[in-house]
């Protein structure tokens, strides 16, 4: 791999703000838009994962991680897709194969329905679909607190350090961890593998996360974009995890809704797909890549 964790932002959006962003190897590459809102790329193993397959394009998003942290926004889906088109022009792509992971499958999708043109396939990992919030959000909740429940203790700490109005970095950074660990298939070492995740740790950018959650949860469920979908014309992988404690149902609405669609579900893995069973994962986008 040729990038590092502490190379300096890269990318200049077309309104000043840098972003962090690094490729590894030539060729032509799949761009990577990691989840969150507020969090930063976590790819480092998905990368090495697909080594042989593809390069990469690892990106940190507005506010977030390694990017220029001194910003005020605005945190909207249609300034992060701006955002990636920055990106891909940086790293002179006329066209992107695109993956993204829960919310930068949103993001993906968001970028693919803006500009179809300068997208050649998505991968939409472990998305939560296009229908209302209703349909998934109560039942995630569930998952999460019987997940966190395994542990006592630890509900009860995420509990309180959930309530805070305001949390220092180190129990902002322990709250994660907590709710990281209920995301991860092998339960026996979640707790652990969860700070790994945290490491380095970047800190989370709240109000960009409250604001474009705020402004996706508008958007899903609306006929215009049920209606911009039926009309995306671009080849789209879903992979799922079975497992995956927001339910899988939720992605139905999308599946139904694309013209050109292709859907794996893995039923051991949760939703850190490419993690939990990098085998299968690696199976169902070979062909896609390739």
């Amino acid at each position: 791999m040729t990038m590092t964790e502490n190379e300096p932002p890269t990318v200049v959006a077309d309104d000043g703000v840098r972003l962090w962003a690094a490729r590894s190897g030539g060729g032509d590459p799949l761009v990577l838009c990691h989840g969150g809102p507020g969090l930063w790329d976590y790819f480092e193993d998905l990368a090495e994962l697909l080594a042989d397959l593809a390069p990469v394009v690892r990106w940190d998003q507005r506010g977030c991680g390694r990017s220029e942290r001194s910003v005020a926004g605005p945190w909207t889906s249609e300034r992060f897709v701006a955002d990636l088109d920055a990106v891909r022009r940086h790293f002179g792509l006329e066209r992107m194969r695109l993956l993204g992971h829960s919310w930068g499958a949103y993001l993906a999708l968001s970028y693919a329905l803006a500009h179809p043109e300068r997208v050649s396939g998505l991968v939409y990992v472990a998305g939560t679909g296009i229908g209302p919030d209703s349909d998934w959000h109560p039942a995630f909740e569930a998952n999460l607190l019987s997940r966190l429940g395994e542990h006592p203790e630890r509900l009860a700490r995420w509990r309180e350090l959930a309530d805070r109005p305001v949390r220092s970095e180190t129990d902002d950074r322990e709250w994660a961890v907590l709710q990281w660990s209920a995301e991860l298939e092998d339960r026996e070492r979640a707790q652990e593998r969860a700070g790994r995740m945290a490491d380095p740790w970047f800190g989370v950018n709240h109000e960009c996360s409250r604001a474009i959650e705020e402004e996706r949860r508008r958007r899903c469920g609306t006929p215009g974009l049920y209606d911009a979908c039926r009309a995306l014309d671009l080849p789209v992988l879903i992979v799922d995890g079975a497992r995956d404690i927001r339910p899988r149902s939720a992605v139905d609405s999308l599946e139904r809704t694309l013209p050109r669609v292709r859907r794996v579900i893995l039923p051991d893995a949760g939703h850190m797909v490419w993690t939990d069973d990098p085998k299968g994962f690696r199976e169902a986008l070979a062909t896609a890549l390739r």
